[in-house]
């Protein structure tokens, strides 16, 4: 018999922990062959080289994707995406996938979409139908109606979808693969010793906080004075902090020397700051964390999940659905100060199942085992 290849494709570190176990269902699949491309900001040590861990989890790359142009501005970004719809098409042409599966929003993902689409691949798409802010919005609605088969995380999402004209038979409403690794996650206070890492020691024995802060790519000027406002609250909070370098996005290059510039002012004493965890080594820390600051999706997906207390800062999560563990603030840092002392006396927040309930790799890869999706769309209003 032979197999369906799936072709799928990881850009960054936050890619590769919402399909992990997509990645880990397809390769086990008897019926399924996994093709997996690894590209951007994945391959790119600046961002913890995703290849290694990748490697480690022992799934084989079947292809790597350079397209990334340096500068993380907006020129560079639209040029990436230009370069990435190349690339990947020569991909496409030698793996000769059947399906390719593609992630949430980005414009890394966008690339992968066009490639797809232009050459009559069946595209799926995880993570549609969502709400957020930035041009990330723009970016997953165009997916939505470049795809043929949907995987949307939540019920709303699901209900954007039809709002949005695609045809019910296609869409599968399987939550987000992010929940499996969620599921039984447990504290684990030796974590860190499998990391690097600069800065202050932390001991996850006692109190500290988590920030994820990336560049809003509709207010990228500002990146220097948002990063500026949260290092501040930082400072004055004077608490444990373990923080990770934002993502590759216009901004990036702009918060990343301001944060290089507080550290050489010796102005974050309690910091330590890390390229990349292990997507499962992420939650051993995040569900010890007091509290999640910033603006990345795991503090609403994997947050609410968990119920652990969130913060989120400005636009870029801007109408996303989430649970009661989040509170959100604008650019100021005594709003930022503020939350954060009211969010660290939480201890917990009652988990939520908004994003599902943590067994979306296993039905995703058995649903397009048996989808016969047809390339030609159409709006779907019944």
């Amino acid at each position: 018999m032979n197999k369906k290849k799936i072709c799928i494709v990881v850009n960054n570190r936050a890619n590769y922990a919402r399909i992990k176990t997509v990645l880990k269902s397809v390769q086990n699949h008897k019926g399924l062959e996994l093709k997996l491309v690894v590209g951007a900001s994945a391959l790119l040590d600046k961002f913890g080289e995703l290849t290694k861990i990748i490697k480690k989890d022992r799934f084989k790359i079947s292809a790597k994707l350079f397209s990334i142009i340096e500068g993380e501005n907006l020129t560079t970004m639209a040029k990436s995406t230009g370069l990435g719809i190349i690339e990947l098409s020569t991909i496409f042409e030698n793996i000769k996938p059947d399906i390719v599966l593609t992630v949430a929003d980005r414009f890394e993902t966008m690339a992968t979409a066009i490639a797809a689409s232009y050459m009559n691949i069946p595209l799926a798409h995880t993570q549609g139908g969502e709400v957020t802010g930035s041009i990330d919005e723009s970016v997953r609605h165009a997916i939505t109606k470049l795809s043929h088969i949907h995987f949307p995380s939540s019920i709303k999402s699901y209900q954007n979808l039809i709002r949005l004209g695609e045809d019910r038979k296609n869409i599968f409403l399987v939550g987000c693969p992010a929940m499996d690794l969620a599921v039984g996650v447990k504290k684990d206070y030796k974590v860190l010793k499998n990391y690097h890492g600069v800065g202050s020691k932390i001991n996850l024995k006692k109190p500290y906080v988590i920030v994820l802060q990336h560049p809003v790519t509709t207010e990228y000027e500002d990146a220097k004075y948002q990063i500026e406002q949260t290092l501040k609250a930082i400072i004055k909070i004077d608490m444990q902090t373990i923080w990770l370098w934002p993502n590759v996005d216009a901004g990036s290059d702009e918060i990343s020397k301001t944060i290089r510039i507080y550290r050489e002012k010796n102005l974050l004493k309690n910091v330590r700051f890390y390229k990349n965890f292990t997507p499962e080594d992420f939650l051993k820390i995040f569900i010890n964390c007091r509290c999640i600051i910033g603006n990345s999706s795991s503090a609403i997906r994997e947050g609410s999940f968990l119920g652990v207390p969130a913060i989120n800062i400005g636009n870029r999560q801007n109408g996303r659905e989430h649970g009661k563990n989040v509170i959100h603030c604008n650019y100021n840092q005594n709003q930022i100060y503020k939350s954060i002392k009211k969010q660290i006396k939480n201890e917990r927040f009652k988990p939520q199942k908004i994003f599902g309930s943590g067994n979306a790799g296993k039905t995703i890869a058995n649903i397009l085992y048996k989808v016969k999706p047809n390339i030609k769309k159409k709006l779907n209003y019944d």
